[in-house]
């Protein structure tokens, strides 16, 4: 089984290779032929608009799921309660970062890439929503289902929560409703990824646009957006959380790099945290954090607690809103922070998510800067890597963080098997399976199925 699963994964890497070679035949296109590469803008224009399609669900299923975790964690007491505040501060934390990153270098806006009429027509559905009353009103859907399908993330995102706080209120009666919606959530990520098959398409239309219109200046904007990305998130991983997990737990985060080696590997090759999700339960568990603790944190974070992505969407947002000519107010920024806040909980790692997001957010605050998100397309793949790992990251180092204030981790066994004196048995454990990690000698031996059982939740 193991096997098949390689292969599947194996597959992504053509996908990787595909958009590489689309962005630079896009830019060859672009350059050598102008107005040819201008005509292809349909391409990224249709592959937008199939991102567009997938935006109600994704938001409606992961802020469902996202409630239903925080039912969940809040079983447990003190430990996901501890969770939800720290992933709220530390994700709100991460988001501000990437504003004030975002302000400093303002990327794209050399870029110019804005033309007559790009996305007027959302223009002319936001000025004709009328006041703040009439905004109000019409984030009430006229029924549940339209919610969505009409188009509109704050809809959808209303329903969403209303639907979650009920399941909520339902106690264990609502399980049913939450396994559905898990596997709505599974369907419709299985549908994003296979329009994700169709992002070198995109890729190379958009990029082919731009360059077309704006000549090299497009190449060097979006590098420069994609370099400070890559530091922003080195800096938010080895400062901010490097610096709370020696505060708090007095470890290195270098160290705990080091013994998550195997698994940034993984997360490189899929793009997705969530492939590495059960090696770090049995990773955790072996570092001397207990099994309940493990079980309650590690789920959770990777719905609410997702750093890189939040650094991503403020970058991103930003991104576009120069490099159309139509920059983002202070104002702006926040009421589309706060939004990010809310419509990131529960984009699990998933590769895709973080555009579904991001389209989302724009759709709801700036509608006329959608068009822009093609412009994110050709190098979306590749920011998908930081996002993985950064979220990943922010996840181990929440897992050590909670244990030492619940006092629900066994510090001696994590030095010792940071120092590499207890190393982690490998043989136990497949990339797709939980596995057993090393049994602590001072506790009795639990069931190996029991993380599963938790993560699934």
């Amino acid at each position: 089984m193991s096997t098949t699963t390689a292969r599947k994964r194996d597959h992504t890497h053509w996908l990787y290779i595909a958009v590489i070679i689309a962005v630079l035949a896009g830019i060859l296109v672009g350059r050598l032929a102008p107005e040819f590469g201008q005509s292809l803008a349909p391409l990224g224009t249709l592959f937008v608009n199939l991102i567009k399609m997938m935006i109600a669900p994704v938001i409606f299923c992961t802020i469902v799921l996202g409630i239903g975790s925080v039912r969940a964690a809040a079983t447990v007491g003190k430990v996901g309660g501890l969770a939800i505040a720290y992933f709220l501060a530390m994700s709100t934390a991460a988001l501000g970062i990437g504003l004030v990153v975002g302000n400093l270098i303002e990327p794209g806006s050399g870029l110019g890439a804005a033309k007559p009429g790009a996305g007027a027509k959302y223009a002319e559905q936001a000025h004709g929503a009328g006041g703040t009353w009439d905004f109000i009103q019409n984030i009430v859907p006229t029924t549940l289902v339209s919610s969505l399908t009409a188009g509109s993330v704050l809809q959808a995102l209303f329903v969403a929560l209303l639907v979650g706080f009920a399941v909520q209120a339902m106690g264990a009666a609502g399980e049913p409703i939450l396994r559905a919606v898990s596997l709505g959530q599974k369907l419709v990520f299985r549908i994003l990824s296979m329009i994700l098959w169709l992002a070198p398409i995109g890729a190379f239309g958009a990029i082919a646009n731009v360059v077309g219109r704006t000549g090299w200046s497009a190449v060097v904007e979006l590098a420069t957006l994609m370099i400070a990305f890559y530091l922003t998130c080195l800096v938010f991983v080895f400062g901010v959380l490097g610096a709370v997990l020696r505060i708090v737990s007095g470890v290195s985060i270098l160290k705990l790099c080091r013994y998550l080696a195997r698994e940034y590997l993984l997360i490189v090759a899929t793009s997705s945290s969530e492939s590495a999700l059960p090696r770090l339960i049995a990773k955790m568990e072996h570092a001397g954090v207990e099994k309940t603790t493990v079980g309650v944190v590690v789920p959770t974070g990777y719905s609410f607690n997702l750093d890189g992505t939040a650094i991503y969407l403020t970058m991103a947002s930003i991104f576009i809103a120069d490099a159309l000519g139509q920059p983002l107010s202070i104002g702006e920024q926040i009421g589309l922070l706060l939004f990010m806040i809310i419509a990131s909980k529960g984009a699990a790692g998933v590769t895709g998510a973080g555009l579904a997001t991001l389209a989302g957010g724009l759709q709801s605050h700036r509608p006329e800067l959608l068009d822009g998100v093609g412009l994110i397309v050709g190098i979306d793949r590749f920011m998908s890597e930081a996002r993985a790992l950064t979220n990943f990251s922010g996840n181990a180092v929440a897992t050590l963080l909670i244990g030492t204030w619940t006092k629900t981790v066994d510090a001696d066994r994590t030095r010792r098997v940071l120092d590499r004196e207890l190393p982690f048995d490998e043989e136990a454990m497949v990339d797709d399976d939980h596995g057993a990690p090393e049994p602590k000698p001072e506790t009795e031996p639990k069931p190996v199925t029991e993380p599963a059982t938790i993560a699934v939740q």
